[in-house]
């Protein structure tokens, strides 16, 4: 018969497993399409992330409290920058390495237009200079506020505007210009 000190034991083990699996389920993709911008290699992403979630597992539960997806980009961001600075090198994806988000739109011509806008969009964020693509992904795509990307960058909350500011408005021009 088991005692009560060990059926606490499995139900606290338990609860842990289920939150490693709900965060695993909710932030692997963000985290590796980031891991993978920063890296432009996927298979060395899905090492980082993987490292990543092994740190948090190894934090006591609940430790990191209501900034998880701070935490884990930060740490996400920590490791690939380490790896970078082993291969003393910053690479860039290539064009025609950006994935695609289908859209759920009844009429296909929408749904062409704006994939066709969205593509566009992302070669003109490629275009940017790395620390204006970082701070804009963290923004656009992972939809953080300037505070989290500032704890993220480890860069003041006025520089992470600043970088926006400045990516927003040159994309505005370059889109403009596309279309003309």
């Amino acid at each position: 018969m088991k005692s009560e000190t060990d059926s606490h034991a499995q139900h606290s083990t338990t609860d842990a497993n289920e939150f490693a699996r709900a965060i695993v389920n909710e932030y692997q993709g963000p985290l590796t399409r980031y891991a993978t911008r920063l890296l432009g290699d996927a298979d060395r992403a899905r090492d980082v992330v993987q490292d990543t979630f092994m740190r948090l597992m190894e934090r006591p539960l609940g430790e990191v409290g209501d900034h998880m997806a701070e935490w884990l980009f930060t740490v996400c961001r920590h490791r690939a920058l380490d790896i970078l600075r082993k291969e003393a090198r910053m690479s860039r994806f290539e064009e025609g390495q950006i994935e695609r988000v289908a859209a759920d739109d009844p009429r296909p011509g929408r749904a062409l237009e704006h994939e066709e806008t969205h593509a566009a969009m992302l070669r003109l964020i490629d275009r940017l200079p790395a620390s204006q693509q970082e701070v804009i992904r963290l923004k656009f795509q992972n939809g953080f506020s300037y505070k989290e990307i500032s704890r993220i960058t480890a860069l003041s909350v006025n520089h992470v505007g600043v970088l926006i500011h400045n990516a927003v408005q040159r994309l505005r021009a370059d889109f403009a210009a596309q279309k003309s």
